[in-house]
């Protein structure tokens, strides 16, 4: 059985973001993503956040924020979670008791180049940083993060091949039906 809501979880540049909002709509449900709901909530972004007070105070307020939204009363939401959010204190034990975790998964390479196309100078932990860099960052950070990332309730693999737009929409495709699946035999029961 599923249990609402729906957390995407998984490293920067996964497209959690990008496949939360296709799924939602697919799905008819709410959607939304914690980084531009924490800059709701302060008024500040989320990377000058970070540099002016730290990492540690962002994952404190960060957490407040995915506590009163998993609270609210609209249980139909995917929320894209940021990459960091699982792995700090208990927030994964919290994930799984609020609701379905879903570790949207992709090899380091990959994340490197997905990370690449876009503006590195808005996420303080990677700003500056060559590709060369960036991808030891990635393979340091996903050995220690992916044992956690892998207690999710759902593991979905991206495909190994180079990736895609397409490979975003194959993985909304396989979240849809799976959460279709669910919905179906909860039905027929």
């Amino acid at each position: 059985m599923i249990q609402l809501p729906l957390f995407l979880i998984g490293y920067m540049g996964a497209g959690k973001s990008t496949i939360g909002k296709s799924l939602a709509q697919r799905l008819d449900w709410a959607f939304v993503d914690m980084d531009d709901a924490f800059e709701e909530y302060y008024n500040i972004k989320v990377g000058k956040f970070i540099e002016q007070y730290g990492e540690n105070a962002f994952r404190i307020k960060e957490k407040r924020v995915v506590e009163e939204l998993a609270d609210c009363e609209i249980q139909k939401v995917v929320y894209a979670l940021g990459g960091g959010y699982p792995c700090w204190e208990d927030n994964m034990d919290c994930l799984l008791e609020l609701g379905t975790s879903v570790y949207i998964k992709w090899h380091p390479k990959h994340l490197t180049q997905r990370l690449m196309l876009t503006d590195l100078s808005l996420r303080p932990l990677l700003k500056n940083k060559t590709n060369k860099e960036l991808l030891s960052h990635v393979q340091q950070q996903m050995a220690q993060r992916e044992p956690i990332y892998r207690r999710a309730n759902w593991v979905v693999e991206a495909p190994l091949q180079d990736f895609s737009e397409e490979n975003d929409e194959q993985i909304v495709d396989y979240l849809y039906k799976k959460i279709q699946n669910y919905d179906n035999q909860r039905d027929t029961r």
